[in-house]
């Protein structure tokens, strides 16, 4: 088949849209992406591209259609919106000029939503079906992580997010809590189909590596992976490390990211002379994390209490099960349940300070066999239901269909 990939991020960015792209084209497909110049997270456009460079590329036999963008900034308010609506003009523009034919047309939509105008556009330019891959719901995200509580933008959002929908022929929704959200917008429940992440192969259990045990404390070591930002609630495990240090012996939390929140993060831990229990490593690349999950004692992920987070399996989910660890979780709903009825780790309410601090506690009391078997439930949940050649194959079904 012949995939038109739409996606306001791309490699060399980090988003799982990067993997599957490839992976397609190595399974035999022809796979081309529309994206915009790489600005993410940092705000600039990467060394190496400009606005009058790199508009075409291609990586890992893959074609690769790069429209201009106003890069994000420091990812507040009117820079953020100039950066998604720059890239649905220049997109459009650079949409024009693609001579190709396609089969199929794939929308990737983490946030934000308006990528959807350029797949409805390319439905009548290549006289194909479009398929949006949703991740966030909008506007209930932007409300929540945003902090937007103005009722009328809220409501022009959520004309606009109704109005993409509508022209989509399938609905993709990486949780199957997002279905009951989509219907209440509008969204025929025919159209909507659950398909979630997977996690990249570089995504397993691996042995420890001296180089980077070396990086990690003496003690109980708790690493927590991905964005330090308001939705991971990280003054949840801040409260929660107050009590559980007091009854765990160097208990350590290592954080492995960046994020808008890390300064007033690590503001608070120094003041509350919790510094010795936070070990605060920076971001490295993706295909490196199966080696410090390896080097941990298990995983952590949190989220704020808030309806849609409940509807959300994050994308780390995947991530820790794959590598075999067990996890320890501040998270409500779907995500919450994974750990509990797959017998991964332990997870308990959202925001809940106390049980979080619990969980570790009783963490920290499991021998080496019980903390194994919860690492092998761990790989065996990831094996059953979030396996990578399987969603693929699941992929192309949906899409031929």
């Amino acid at each position: 088949m012949k995939i038109l990939i739409i996606t306001q991020y791309f490699y060399p960015e980090n988003f799982r849209i990067n993997d599957l792209s490839f992976s397609l084209q190595k399974k035999g497909h022809d796979v081309s992406v529309l994206t915009a110049k790489p600005n993410y997270p940092k705000g600039k456009i990467y060394t190496g591209y400009s606005f009058f460079t790199k508009g075409f590329e291609i990586i890992n036999k893959t074609r690769v259609y790069r429209s201009n963008i106003i890069p994000r900034g420091s990812g507040n308010g009117f820079r953020l919106f100039l950066n998604y609506i720059s890239f649905v003009i220049f997109g459009f523009i650079r949409l024009i000029t693609i001579k190709e034919n396609y089969d199929a047309v794939l929308v990737y939509a983490p946030s934000p939503i308006t990528v959807g105008y350029l797949g409805i556009f390319a439905k009548y330019k290549f006289k194909v079906k479009p398929h949006l891959w949703v991740h966030d719901l909008w506007p209930e995200s932007v409300k929540v992580a945003g902090g937007i509580k103005s009722k009328i933008i809220l409501y022009l959002i959520e004309l606009m997010t109704r109005s993409i929908y509508f022209f989509y022929d399938s609905i993709l929704v990486q949780s199957p809590l997002f279905k009951e959200y989509l219907i209440s917008q509008g969204v025929n429940k025919n159209k909507i189909k659950y398909y979630p992440y997977y996690a990249e192969d570089f995504y397993k259990i691996v042995n420890e590596k001296t180089k980077i045990k070396a990086l990690f404390p003496e003690g109980l070591n708790i690493l927590f992976a991905g964005n330090i930002g308001v939705a991971q609630s990280f003054d949840t495990i801040i409260e929660a490390v107050k009590i559980a240090s007091k009854k765990i012996k160097e208990l350590n939390i290592v954080i492995l990211g960046e994020g808008r929140d890390k300064d007033r993060v690590q503001k608070k831990i120094y003041n509350l002379g919790l510094s010795k229990n936070f070990t605060f490593l920076g971001s490295y690349p993706p295909e490196e994390m199966s080696y410090f999950f390896a080097s941990s004692d298990a995983l952590l992920v949190t989220l704020k209490k808030a309806h849609i987070f409940s509807l959300t399996i994050p994308g780390k989910i995947q991530s820790y099960l794959a590598c075999g660890k067990p996890i320890i979780g501040s998270i409500d709903g779907i995500a919450s349940d994974i750990i509990n009825n797959g017998k991964c780790g332990f997870a308990t309410e959202s925001e809940d300070y106390e049980s979080l601090a619990s969980s570790m506690v009783k963490f920290a009391k499991l021998g080496y066999k019980e903390r194994c078997k919860l690492g092998s439930n761990s790989r065996i949940y990831f094996e059953r239901e979030f396996h990578k050649e399987k969603l693929l194959d699941t992929l192309i079904d949906i899409i031929k269909k």
